[in-house]
């Protein structure tokens, strides 16, 4: 009876194999999707961090070149321009 033998042998096997899946559908997979969230969102959020210094790095240089004068006063207008912002922005936070 070498073929009874056989067949409960894959049987057990894929039996195995389907275990191993679901606990790996169920744990592996849902972790590797919150690691990507992670990961792509700590490097989106590095990037645009790094957008807003450069673009408010070149508002200073370019406010240097427009008004006349020392640089202090680039400065200053850069300066009530994001004071002005953040008031805005703390205006409409809720309490």
């Amino acid at each position: 009876m070498p073929g009874i033998g056989d067949d409960w042998a894959a049987q057990t096997a894929d039996t195995i194999e389907q275990a191993v899946g679901k606990v790996r559908g169920k744990t592996t997979e849902p972790l590797e999707r919150v690691g990507r969230i992670v990961v792509y969102g700590l490097v989106a959020t590095f990037v645009g961090i790094a957008v807003l210094v450069l673009l408010a790095v070149l508002l200073v240089r370019a406010l240097d070149i427009l008004i006349p004068g020392e640089v202090w006063s680039a400065h200053l207008v850069t300066g009530g321009i994001f004071t002005v912002a953040g008031l805005l922005i703390w205006r409409k936070r809720s309490a």
